[in-house]
């Protein structure tokens, strides 16, 4: 059985389910791309941000890398320069932020994946319809060769939306892992500017962060 015979028997339903493939990989192939474009920041990124913030040199050490995690620990350090008291409610904010940047498009492929199926049992229903009418049509005389388009539609249909939801539904899941550990790690690197901001060095080497006004609030 090729495509053609796939589209030309399984009715509007599989074009449908065919438009629901292509948008799903899309979608897929447009989130990995953009993961694959986040960067990754090194295992080791919270003891070098402990010295880095010792040292004075947080920005030349943040320039080195990108991602989310860079930009959470990046607002987190501009608040409390900036004199901020709830720097964890920064970091939950901008995380959040990101969070949202990185699950864009998920909910459309939850809504591809799901409803697939249900179209395709929307067509398997129609094709017994059809296979029905046929049966009535010609008197109770069953004709096997009549029959065939609206039991092929019935069959089709169903495999084709199965085919198309349960690919979708398994790369969401591995999409939706790779989400929640950047949003893992997204949270290490704010814990460790939390832990850590309060007792450094000012940038000018005067006077620890925590005495300035309103940052020992902060943690």
């Amino acid at each position: 059985m090729s495509f053609a015979d796939l589209f030309t028997k399984g009715g509007p339903v599989v074009w449908i389910l065919a438009g629901y493939s292509v948008i799903a990989l899309m979608f897929v192939f447009e989130r990995l791309l953009h993961y694959a474009l986040l960067g990754r920041v090194p295992s080791d990124l919270g003891d070098q941000v402990r010295d880095a913030l010792y040292a004075g040199t947080l920005d030349k050490l943040l320039a080195r890398y990108r991602g989310p995690e860079v930009t959470v620990m990046r607002s987190v350090f501009d608040a409390s320069v900036a004199g901020v008291r709830e720097l964890g409610r920064v970091a939950s904010r901008v995380g959040s932020a990101e969070l949202q940047r990185m699950e864009r498009g998920f909910r459309t492929l939850a809504i591809l994946g799901n409803t697939a199926p249900l179209l395709g049992l929307f067509g398997t229903i129609t094709g017994m319809i059809k296979a029905f009418m046929v049966i009535e049509a010609a008197g109770g005389r069953v004709d096997a060769q009549a029959l065939a388009g609206g039991i092929w539609e019935a069959m089709v249909t169903t495999g084709v939306g199965l085919a198309v939801s349960i690919p979708v539904l398994l790369l969401l899941h591995l999409l939706e892992g790779m989400a929640d550990r950047r949003a893992q790690s997204m949270k290490a690197c704010a814990s460790v500017m939390l832990e850590v901001l309060p007792h450094a060095p000012d940038l000018d080497g005067e006077e620890p962060v925590h005495h300035r006004e309103g940052v020992v609030h902060a943690v």
